[in-house]
C-alpha cells in the first residue's frame, strides 16, 4: 500500500471536518482502496466547479498519510 508523509492534507481536512456544512464522502476511500495496485488504480474525478474535488482529494491524502496520527478525523 502507498502512503503519504505529509500532515498538510491531513490539517485542511481536518478544518473541514469542523465544518458545519461539510458532506461526508468517506465512501469514496473503499472505492479508491479497491483500485490500488490493480490495473484499474487510474482514477478520473470531474465535477463542476465548487463541488469537492479539492476536499476529497485532501480526505484522501489525510487517509493514506502513514506518518501522523489522523484517525479521529475517519470516526464516527
Amino acid at each position: 500500500m502507498n502512503y503519504l508523509n505529509t500532515k498538510k492534507q491531513t490539517i485542511l481536512f481536518e478544518e473541514i471536518v469542523k465544518n458545519p456544512f461539510y458532506v461526508d464522502k468517506i465512501l469514496l476511500i473503499d472505492e479508491i482502496s479497491k483500485r490500488i495496485c490493480t490495473n484499474n488504480k487510474y482514477v478520473c474525478i470531474t465535477r463542476p466547479r465548487r463541488f469537492g474535488k479539492t476536499v476529497n482529494a485532501n480526505m484522501l491524502g489525510a487517509y493514506y498519510t502513514k506518518r501522523y496520527e489522523n484517525r479521529y478525523l475517519f470516526q464516527g
